[in-house]
């Protein structure tokens, strides 16, 4: 689920401030700690080579965030596919892939448990 800017309601307009707010943004019931991630992509970063072995061959970590800049796709584990842009706001639900169509960065915030796997998983696919 990605959501551009202007596509989420308007809550409150005064002076100096808009608040927009996009409700039942993904679910965080029971992750435990979350980490907050910055990451600086290049175009063609492709990470389905980087997550064979994992369950699904697929990055099975939920993570909600803010793509700065650039475009990626993502494929879910139905190979539904979905464009994300820079300035939209997104939620990954587990069992995705990521592909960097223009240099991206993103924010992420991710549960640390699971993702911190990953990530040690993909370091270790680099290492083969």
């Amino acid at each position: 689920m990605k959501i551009a800017k202007d596509d989420i309601e308007v809550k409150m307009e005064i002076p100096g401030a808009v608040i927009r707010q996009k409700t039942d943004f993904g679910d965080a019931t029971g992750l435990g700690k979350i980490s907050g991630e910055y990451f600086s992509l290049s175009a063609g970063v492709d990470t389905t080579p980087l997550f064979m072995g994992l369950e699904g061959n697929l990055c099975q970590c939920p993570h909600w965030g803010f793509l700065l800049s650039g475009q990626l796709t993502t494929t879910d584990s139905k190979g539904i596919e979905e464009i994300v842009n820079g300035k939209d706001l997104f939620y990954w639900p587990p069992g995705h892939n990521v592909k960097v169509n223009a240099d991206a960065e993103i924010v992420m915030f991710s549960p640390q448990h699971e993702h911190t796997h990953v990530i040690n998983h993909m370091i270790e696919m680099t290492k083969s």
